[in-house]
């Protein structure tokens, strides 16, 4: 049995600095219901990453693949090894801004420069808001309208992408799409009484469109599968000689310099990403008295910094770069908690527990044959997801005409032409058009009412 806490207190674990690392069955219970449905998600969706290394990376299936475990280790060291309550994944709004900027880079070894100096600029912004404490401060100063064209471009760009892809799986990728929308967003289904099969749905949403791809894709022949037996052998050797430092040396001063606009809407997206996780926390928090959660924006900074740096050195550049929250599997932990201790005793039993057995799981042939045909559905999942979600937080950011304009043209220009131009035009139409005056940066509808014709 795992340590107990007192009533009210925190759970405990093994203190190091800032960090606390809490080991499964030593420190959290066991919980088999998060652990099965964690992993197969966690594989599925970290599956999807490996399209993306083979396109702009030019690396084989085999090496983009043992990434992997790397990725997979990484991720639940967010939790398990810093201990962060979180349910941790990738920066997955910057997603389709990332793949805007790898595909002005050469396939290969520019490219993973290119990312490289990416994680660098990244990790370093981290770095340093966790030694200065700075990082609320500077999220007050970026004014909402310019914070929601940065989201709004993470959205048109997310779009633009899959409205590509969507005409090579048609039928596949278009089913995946209604029911994945259908049971997140769809109001007639939140209308549905609760009960057992609806809960279910709600908590699986992307299992569910996995299983009505592979369905629909069998069906029209879009999708085929051939189930194979045995171990996965991981490309570690040829995987450190292709992606990391010691294999193709690290980027130039110009590329990360190149890198640093986009670093910095990526900052400004993560900490959107740790107000959304610790509000969260905090609504779970009033149904759960039993347990005190410490929630600390240094400690996650410093836990960022560690996992993109650590990850750069361990298995070389990395698409989506790791973030504080995966928000599917966040909600679904949350609503489990706020059950009760008998459902879940910590918040740690089930963010520590949700990604364990994808490291073992992801080694085994069989379940590696039956995800592969689907990783392209798995991907574009996550960025529609990402996309729909990064529309409507943007859209409710601003509430002035003027500031809606204003973040579609940021997001127009940052889809189309990239970061930099996005956030410099940005900048300077928003001085332009709204002024310098810290009273205009949040001023309400109601200052535009003579607006409407």
């Amino acid at each position: 049995m795992a340590k107990k806490r007192k009533y009210g207190g925190i759970q405990p674990g093994v203190n190091w600095g800032p960090f606390t690392t809490r080991l499964p069955g030593v420190h959290v219970d066991v919980s088999w219901p998060v652990v099965i449905q964690g992993a197969i998600i966690a594989v599925a969706n970290g599956g999807a990453l490996a399209p993306l290394m083979m396109e702009f990376f030019d690396v084989p299936f085999e090496v983009a693949w043992t990434t992997l475990a790397i990725q997979g280790f990484w991720v639940w060291a967010h939790t398990f090894l810093f201990g962060e309550p979180h349910v941790p994944g990738w920066i997955t709004p910057a997603l389709p801004l990332i793949i805007v900027f790898l595909g002005g880079f050469t396939p290969g070894t520019e490219a993973v420069h290119a990312m490289m100096a990416l994680m660098i600029g990244v990790s370093a912004i981290f770095l340093f808001f966790a030694v200065t404490g700075l990082g609320e401060r500077f999220n007050r100063l970026v004014p909402d309208a310019l914070k929601a064209g940065i989201i709004m471009g993470a959205a048109i760009a997310a779009f633009m992408d899959e409205f590509e892809r969507v005409q090579e799986l048609p039928f596949t990728l278009i089913s995946a799409w209604i029911v994945v929308l259908l049971i997140m967003y769809s109001i007639p289904f939140q209308k549905i009484p609760k009960g057992r099969i609806k809960a279910l749905l709600a908590a699986n949403a992307l299992l569910a469109g996995f299983i009505v791809a592979g369905i629909v894709g069998s069906i029209t022949g879009e999708i085929q599968f051939d189930i194979q037996w045995g171990i996965f052998v991981p490309q570690f050797g040829e995987m450190f000689a292709t992606l990391t430092p010691f294999g193709v040396g690290l980027p130039s001063w110009e590329m990360i310099m190149t890198a640093i606009p986009l670093a910095l809407i990526i900052y400004i997206l993560v900490f959107g990403d740790l107000l959304v996780a610790d509000s969260l926390i905090r609504e779970a928090s009033k149904h759960r008295p039993d347990e005190k959660i410490d929630i600390n924006y240094t400690r996650s900074h410093y836990s960022l910094a560690i996992r993109n740096f650590g990850y750069l050195f361990t298995g070389g550049a990395f698409v989506p770069l790791h973030g504080p929250i995966w928000t599917g599997l966040q909600v679904f932990v949350i609503e489990r908690y706020k059950q009760g201790q008998k459902v879940m005793d910590s918040i740690f039993t089930g963010t520590i527990n949700v990604f364990w057995l994808s490291l073992p799981l992801g080694f085994l042939m069989p379940v590696i044959t039956l995800l592969v045909p689907i990783l392209d559905v798995a991907l574009s999942l996550t960025l529609l997801l990402t996309g729909f979600a990064c529309a409507y937080i943007a859209m409710n950011m601003v509430t002035t005409n003027v500031g809606r304009g204003i973040t579609l043209f940021i997001g127009t220009l940052t889809a189309l032409e990239g970061p930099e131009w996005g956030l410099g035009a940005g900048i300077v139409l928003y001085i332009l058009m709204i002024g310098i005056d810290r009273k205009n940066i949040n001023h309400k509808e109601d200052a535009n009412k003579g607006e409407e014709m």
